[in-house]
């Protein structure tokens, strides 16, 4: 696939577009034609009028479907390369709409180190209903080629990883599934659709909490899956419209807002991120820091060849575990102590108190979420200002 889209400019001609600044700008939101005017209309309306009993127009009621979040939808859709977009009220809901795909007896090969809510979900939510998931180390192919099973109906993977940074290689996943005609789906959350996109080497739909890096401010919830394939996108719509876990139009405005300068701000959280890495690890406060920009990280090659950027998160294992783990959070003037990620502002938090704590001690031990190590979310304030921050917090943990 290429980054070319036909795309409708405001003058009505197709044009056929190369760059994904271009796209994030443009795609799915022509000039409205009712008014002219440039940026998309907030439509809050909750119904359609219809020109005869049960023929709508396109749109007919607001959770089945809505201009604003059309024009969403369609955008996202074009940056991951993908022609079928669906946007929800929260990345977990996208998730679980996705999951609903799935029948009693049916099972999944998930990555072993997923975003929290994604565990509970596969373990505490769908378990109890006969859906299992076997959750594997997915840097070991081999692992998941042996968790293959004639009820495997699902392959879920991060990459990169929350909060430990693995990274997974996209392709190699999608050569084992497709081998058993298994679909594969990639959560691309932490790095956007400017910096990867998974449709490109082979998996069947992308999932994203639009909360952090594609809205950018956050200031909304929200969430999209992206697919090519037809016959899953029929599947995901109904059950969009069916379980109704939808965006406001506002909502979705706002996350076409932010849309518009989504590549700049990746550009410039990797490279804020990459010098805050660099200078971390020589501090003899820190024991490691986890960064796939990093010659350090043990996939690095994989981040060159399967990313266009190392993105803007880093994890950070403390010398002195979780003491200093608590001094150094506590100490932070510019980044804020919070959950989420990929906003402006600078973030940082403690995945084993905060964003895993749903996963078992044990569990986040042999992951590497260890009582030391703390996540830190790069946003766009200056970098000496972050780098005199993170120094003056580590200066005090003793």
């Amino acid at each position: 696939m290429t980054d070319q889209k036909n795309l409708p400019p405001a003058g009505g001609s197709a044009a056929v577009v190369h760059g994904i600044e271009t796209l994030a700008i443009h795609a799915g939101q022509p000039a409205d034609p009712a008014t002219g005017a440039v940026m998309t209309p907030i439509v809050t309306s909750a119904t359609f009028a219809q020109s005869e009993p049960g023929k709508p127009d396109r749109f007919e009621y607001s959770r089945s479907g809505n201009p604003t979040r059309a024009a969403l939808e369609a955008c996202v859709a074009a940056l991951e390369g993908g022609r079928h977009g669906f946007a929800f009220a929260s990345g977990s809901a996208a998730t679980m709409s996705l999951l609903h795909t799935l029948r009693p007896g049916d099972e999944v090969i998930s990555g072993d180190d997923v975003y929290g809510g994604t565990f509970r979900m596969l373990d505490k939510v769908l378990a109890p209903l006969g859906v299992r998931s076997r959750f594997v180390d997915m840097r070991q192919l081999s692992s998941i080629s042996d968790a293959f099973t004639d009820a495997t109906r699902l392959v879920w993977l991060e990459t990169p990883t929350n909060p430990t940074l693995k990274l997974f290689d996209i392709g190699a996943v999608c050569d084992i599934a497709k081998r058993r005609s298994v679909p594969v789906v990639v959560d691309n959350t932490f790095a956007s659709p400017v910096l990867q996109r998974p449709l490109d080497f082979g998996a069947t739909a992308v999932v994203h909490s639009t909360t952090k890096y594609i809205n950018g401010h956050s200031d909304v919830v929200g969430g999209m899956l992206v697919t090519d394939d037809d016959e899953l996108a029929e599947r995901v719509g109904f059950l969009q419209n069916a379980i109704g876990a939808v965006p406001s139009p506002i909502d979705c405005y706002l996350v076409l807002r932010g849309i518009k300068t989504l590549p700049i701000r990746m550009r410039r959280h990797s490279e804020s991120a990459t010098e805050l890495a660099r200078r971390l690890e020589k501090s003899p406060k820190v024991a490691r820091v986890v960064y796939p920009g990093l010659p350090s990280h043990e996939a690095y090659e994989l981040c060159r060849r399967q990313m266009k950027g190392p993105g803007g998160m880093i994890s950070v294992e403390l010398e002195g575990g979780l003491d200093a783990a608590r001094r150094f959070l506590s100490s932070l003037e510019i980044f804020t102590l919070a959950e989420s990620l990929g906003g402006v502002e600078s973030l940082a938090e403690h995945p084993a108190l905060m964003t895993h704590a749903s996963v078992p001690e044990p569990t986040r031990q042999q992951l590497g979420i260890t009582d030391g190590l703390v996540r830190l979310s790069v946003g766009l304030e200056g970098l000496e200002d972050l780098w005199d921050d993170l120094s003056q917090a580590l200066g005090r943990i003793g």
